[in-house]
């Protein structure tokens, strides 16, 4: 069987199949009939007019304290929600709000006999917080958690607060005639302050404007001087600039005629190889074959004069060896004369004739081995025998 329940209370399964009980605070459960039971605890606001009469205060004055506290079960904190359903479960809201009120109420009195009368009196937000702190954490154990915390009231039966009251009301009224009487004079004094003010500010405010025209002024210079610079600069780049660019285009120029005279000596190379090969085609190489020509022609010519001159040759050496030999022959014979007869006419002497080569060159002929072997001891021999040398 379903079973449901508002936001202002909370049902507890327990039976068969719940252990720990089952805790639902507004919503709907199911409950088997028979074997499972349902409680229900209210989760309601509960109002207390918690009032302590004749609480003796820390310095012997009894006084009246009444004060209102807003308190509930707190059914969203599932512990809470356990503790208070342990403590309240089948009480009614009556019986709730006695037990939160004596809870309340016996806070109330230990921090009434804590406090002076004037503490309380004077500073009824301080005593509601302590109350408040204090109940809080106590109540908090039973699952009820304190909403809000007022003190109401506070009296006694010995006029003390009256009088307290009385005198405070005439320091209130002393307080008045001195305040009215200080404000008298520091309103003239707030006067003649505020008119050295209003001299000294129109004084001050005369320096700012002549300060604030002076560095109007600076700053205008200056400004001149910076825009004066930067148009110099501007004017200076501008003529820098077209001297660049002029400079440009006069290197771009010479490049230009440069890559043209570049041009024109290649193709003056160009033409130079052309007639130089022109000229070889017509002039060099008949030429060179001309000259070839003629050296072939020259040096077959030598060849004929080396020849002849060779065969020359060949003929003065027959005839120079053919002389020498009848030299040797004359030489022998005087030798053998010599040998008989010593007296040899001195100073003779036996010359040899040097032919040329028909070449430039001059050189001895060309004798065999055995005339030139003759012709070197003949003389030796000659001069042994008869002491005459021969050369």
């Amino acid at each position: 069987m379903f079973y449901t329940c508002g936001p202002n209370e909370a049902m507890v399964v327990s039976g068969f199949g719940r252990s720990p009980p089952l805790m639902i605070a507004g919503g709907r459960v199911f409950v088997l009939p028979c074997i499972q039971k349902i409680q229900r605890i209210a989760l309601n606001t509960l109002t207390l007019n918690v009032k302590s009469d004749k609480v003796y205060t820390r310095h012997g004055v009894p006084i009246s304290v009444t004060g209102i506290a807003q308190v509930k079960i707190q059914g969203q904190n599932k512990e809470m929600l356990a503790t208070a359903c342990q403590m309240f479960m089948g009480k009614s809201e009556a019986e709730i709000s006695t037990i939160a009120l004596e809870t309340l109420e016996g806070h109330q009195r230990a921090i009434i006999a804590h406090l002076t009368v004037e503490e309380i009196y004077q500073d009824r937000k301080k005593f509601s917080e302590q109350v408040f702190k204090v109940a809080s954490s106590d109540l908090v154990n039973m699952g009820i958690g304190v909403v809000s915390y007022t003190l109401k009231d506070v009296h006694d039966d010995q006029d003390y607060l009256h009088s307290l009251g009385k005198a405070r009301t005439a320091q209130v009224q002393k307080d008045a005639r001195i305040g009215e009487a200080q404000y008298k004079r520091d309103s003239v004094m707030r006067e003649a302050h505020a008119m050295q003010e209003k001299v000294s500010a129109q004084y001050k405010n005369e320096i700012e404007m002549a300060k604030a025209q002076r560095d109007y002024e600076l700053k205008k210079a200056a400004y001149d001087v910076e825009v004066n610079t930067k148009k110099a600069e501007s004017e200076m780049a501008y003529q820098l600039q077209v001297a660049k660019t002029k400079q440009r285009i006069e290197e771009e120029t010479m490049q230009i005629q440069v890559v043209e005279r570049t041009q024109q000596i290649t193709l003056q190379e160009q033409e130079i190889t052309r007639k130089e090969k022109e000229l070889e085609a017509k002039v060099k190489k008949p030429a060179e074959a001309e000259k070839y020509r003629l050296e072939r022609l020259a040096e077959a010519n030598r060849l004929q004069l080396i020849m002849e001159a060779e065969a020359e040759a060949e003929s003065i050496k027959g005839r120079a060896e053919a002389e020498q030999m009848t030299k040797k022959a004359e030489a022998f014979q005087q030798y053998k004369d010599g040998a008989m007869r010593p007296s040899v006419s001195p100073c003779r002497r036996l010359r040899i004739t040097m032919v040329s080569s028909g070449n430039g060159e001059v050189g001895a002929a060309k004798l065999t081995g055995e005339v030139l072997d003759i012709m070197t001891r003949l003389p030796l021999a000659v001069e042994k025998l008869t002491g005459v040398r021969i050369s």
